[in-house]
């Protein structure tokens, strides 16, 4: 058993380090708090070719094993959540492309995708249906050779850069509900489709997070993922595992960059003559995070590691994320506490920190989902826990 990272990953995880800390560390509390996209940043991460993380290499992406994945999303994260969030459903629906689209999708989508002159994102969830995918009621009637689109998509990240944008619909009324999705690649420069508006939320700012209107858009049948029709939900439930470990990852990264603070203001902050660190109250609580965040790393890099060796990982990754990310908001908020009246200021990072950390309990099925996928996963005997 092997917990050391490969050379390759500990040089690529330096490169990032450095890149974060010079780009993106200085400027993040200010731009999030002026509301400015990070473009300098994306453009930047494009010269990286981090747009390519799950692009194979014959189309010129990067191909990073699914721990580097990892190390990209706790890295960035730990910079700013919201940054992370250009390249997280970026790369799930790159990665959705690559395993199951036809061969004419990923010639002609994957290059430009790889080098970030192309974007995209996934839209799954709709007003009525989030967890419940299969309550989704965005429809796609063939009419000759396009499909005629109508619907309503929400929480859409990258909606505004998006080309194309996979959109989750259903193609037909079949019992059971899957057997009647489907994913379009949606040109958004197509008639009809439009970005009605930005969503206002907590945290998780610098990229768009937006409502997405389809009004009848026609979409070439070429433009179904995978050639298929009713493969839709299988198609992006693959793409939820890899995107679990995603939100993991990005919850190490923002536990980490808590504790980094709390740790630092403790050493600095004097009180009764002497610094707060000395206090055992103070200790206690640095030793829970460190400990704590360092299990939540192992953890998710153990479900990327499994994953990489070929297997499913829905129960190894909703551990991953579940762990993360409540070690996350738990990070966050002892950092403030630590912090005192200090964390509440908008002026210290943790106040940032605090609104980003509820995301990852949220985003990519909630924990209470993560729970039941978990049990399931061991009620099941599909997974067993224990050597």
């Amino acid at each position: 058993m092997d917990f050391e990272l490969s050379d390759e990953q500990k040089a690529f995880r330096e490169t990032l380090r450095a890149f974060v800390d010079k780009e993106i560390v200085p400027v993040a509390t200010e731009w999030e708090h002026a509301g400015r996209y990070p473009t300098e940043i994306v453009e930047k991460m494009k010269e990286m070719g981090l747009f390519g993380l799950t692009v194979p290499e014959e189309y010129g992406g990067l191909a990073v094993d699914k721990v580097t994945f990892a190390l990209v999303f706790e890295e960035i994260a730990r910079g700013w959540m919201g940054v992370a969030g250009t390249i997280g459903s970026h790369s799930l629906a790159c990665w959705m492309i690559a395993r199951h689209g036809t061969e004419e999708q990923k010639a002609d989508l994957l290059p430009d995708l790889a080098t970030g002159a192309r974007r995209t994102g996934i839209a799954l969830t709709e007003p009525g249906a989030g967890t419940d995918l299969q309550g989704i009621q965005t429809r796609a009637v063939r009419d000759g050779d396009h499909y005629v689109v109508t619907g309503t998509k929400t929480w859409i990240t990258n909606a505004r850069h998006a080309d194309p944008l996979p959109v989750l619909v259903k193609t037909s009324q079949q019992d059971p509900a899957h057997k009647g999705m489907s994913i379009l690649l949606v040109d958004p420069s197509s008639p009809g489709f439009s970005v009605s508006r930005d969503l206002p939320k907590l945290g998780y700012k610098g990229t768009e997070t937006c409502e997405v209107v389809l009004d009848e858009v026609r979409v070439p049948v070429s433009a179904l993922l995978g050639g298929a029709e009713g493969r839709g939900l299988q198609q992006a439930l693959s793409g939820l595992e890899i995107g679990r470990v995603n939100i993991a990852a990005r919850a190490v990264g923002v536990a980490q960059a808590a504790y980094d603070a709390a740790l630092a203001y403790a050493r600095e902050r004097t009180a009764f003559g002497q610094p707060i660190a000395d206090f055992q109250a103070i200790q206690l609580k640095l030793a829970d995070l460190a400990t704590e965040i360092q299990a939540a790393r192992l953890l998710t890099y153990w479900a990327a590691s499994q994953a990489d060796g070929g297997k499913r990982v829905d129960m190894q990754a909703g551990m991953a994320k579940y762990f993360a990310s409540e070690v996350a908001l738990k990070a966050s908020l002892e950092a403030m506490r630590i912090h005192g009246g200090y964390g509440y200021s908008q002026e210290f990072v943790v106040e940032r920190l605090y609104r980003d950390a509820p995301l990852m309990a949220i985003g990519e099925g909630t924990n209470d989902v993560q729970r039941l996928v978990i049990a399931k996963a061991l009620i099941s005997g599909a997974n067993r826990i224990g050597w």
